[in-house]
């Protein structure tokens, strides 16, 4: 999943998919223990998206928070 994509989503749809990216990641780690994974960069893969979709829901509400304090300024 690449950056824009992830910008474009709503903060709910991206809560859900952390979600929905955490239980693939969890499936891919039993099959890998049971050698059913063919595809072992799947998980790294589905890590770097977890990653990343939490950098931009990150970011998110650090912005929704910046506003609320216009006393601190730099």
């Amino acid at each position: 999943m690449k950056m824009y994509e992830i910008k474009e989503m709503s903060t709910e749809e991206i809560k859900k998919r952390i979600l929905e990216e955490e239980i693939n990641l969890t499936d891919l780690r039993f099959q890998h223990e049971l050698k059913n994974l063919t595809n072992t960069a799947k998980l790294k893969l589905v890590k770097k998206d977890i990653a990343r979709l939490k950098t931009i829901l990150k970011q998110r509400q650090s912005a929704a928070a910046a506003p609320a304090e216009p006393g601190k300024e730099k």
